[in-house]
Parts: C-alpha cells; sequence; structure tokens
C-alpha cells in the first residue's frame, strides 16, 4: 500500500485491472433465487457490455467478457444467441476513497525519562504529538448478474469486491481469477470439483 502524510493524488483507475502486482484478495458474496430450479437452464448468452465512461476500458470489458464465457463453458452451458435460457451481464463499480490514520505519541508525567520527571533540567507534565496519515484508494467491485430470459428476473447475482492500489503484472490472469471466484457458486448446489 502506499502511504505518505498529507494526501496521495488518484491516479485514475481502469477497471479491476489495477489492483496490487501482487494480487489483492477477492472479498466474494452471491445470492440467487432458492425458488429457481438452475438445472433447467442449458445455455446462455452474454449482454453486450460496454466500457463504462470514464470507469471501465475496452480492454478490460473484453477480459470480462471471454472469462465469463469460459466459465458458463466450462460449468457446461452452452452459448447460443438464438433464444438462450440465460442472459450474463457484469458491471464494474468504482468508488475514490480515503482511509485516515492518527499516530500518537505521548509522554505523560515524567517525560521521556520518566520516572524521574526530568527532561531536558524541568520536570515535564506531559507532552506529544499526532501525526495523521492518509491513505487514498479506490474500492472496486465487479457484479455479475444472470437472468432468466423466460421470465426476465434475476435469479443469481456474484459480487467480487477488492481494493484497487495499482496495475498488475498480467489484467487478464487476474480478471480470469476473479471471475472464476465470483462465479464458483454458480450455479447453485452444483458439485463443486
Amino acid at each position: 500500500m502506499n502511504i505518505k502524510k498529507r494526501t496521495l493524488g488518484i491516479i485514475p483507475m481502469l477497471f479491476l485491472g489495477l489492483f496490487f502486482s501482487c494480487g489483492p484478495t477477492v472479498t466474494v458474496t452471491q445470492d440467487y433465487d432458492r425458488a429457481v430450479n438452475f438445472s433447467e437452464f442449458k445455455t446462455f448468452a452474454t449482454f453486450d457490455l460496454s466500457a463504462q465512461k470514464g470507469q471501465v476500458n475496452q480492454l478490460n470489458v473484453d477480459r470480462v467478457t471471454k472469462a465469463i464465457r469460459a466459465e458458463m463453458t466450462a460449468k457446461g452451458f452452452k452459448e447460443t444467441s438464438d433464444n438462450p435460457d440465460l442472459k450474463v451481464n457484469a458491471v464494474a463499480i468504482l468508488k475514490n476513497k480515503t482511509q485516515v490514520t492518527a499516530n500518537s505519541n505521548y509522554y505523560g508525567y515524567g517525560g521521556m525519562y520518566r520516572p524521574y520527571g526530568y527532561w531536558g533540567g524541568g520536570a515535564v507534565m506531559g507532552g506529544g504529538s499526532t501525526t495523521f496519515n492518509t491513505y487514498n484508494y479506490v474500492d472496486g467491485s465487479l457484479v455479475i448478474d444472470i437472468i432468466s430470459t423466460k421470465t426476465d428476473k434475476l435469479v443469481w447475482q456474484g459480487i467480487g469486491n477488492a481494493e484497487i492500489d495499482n496495475k498488475p503484472d498480467n489484467p487478464e490472469e487476474f480478471i480470469n481469477s476473479s471471475v472464476k471466484s465470483i462465479m464458483a457458486g454458480f450455479p447453485p448446489g452444483a458439485a463443486k470439483k
């Protein structure tokens, strides 16, 4: 993490491809409609994902779409544009955040040379200082929605969240592993490999 005194400048971020180069921890949450029989779904299509102005560049949109297709195919679903059972959409949400920490150094009665009570020749009743550190970062989330085309309702949602700090060495690898983590619980009830 980049922690500096005062304020850091935020470098424009390029979507989820800007995480720690060593790979941040992606926190995943999932939810689904428990009344839906997911074994009835066999085919899928992706929404026409497009670059979100100021947040998502086209390279990362293509990477996310490719990763979603790979995950759905690996789970046994067939991609089709002719009346698919499911439509898959992805949205990135980026929020600028600031974390402030305070470090206090306090010398109570007696100062640095406690218990003697002398500091520079006289008794000291107390003193100290507080340093404030500001850390600016981007909180990034990738939301993957799966919609039933029959009912036109959301049936499953997975969200991956991570703190964006630096550009990774390999954005494609990071996006692939993030999408895999987010979609690990889809379809609900499927045997884990």
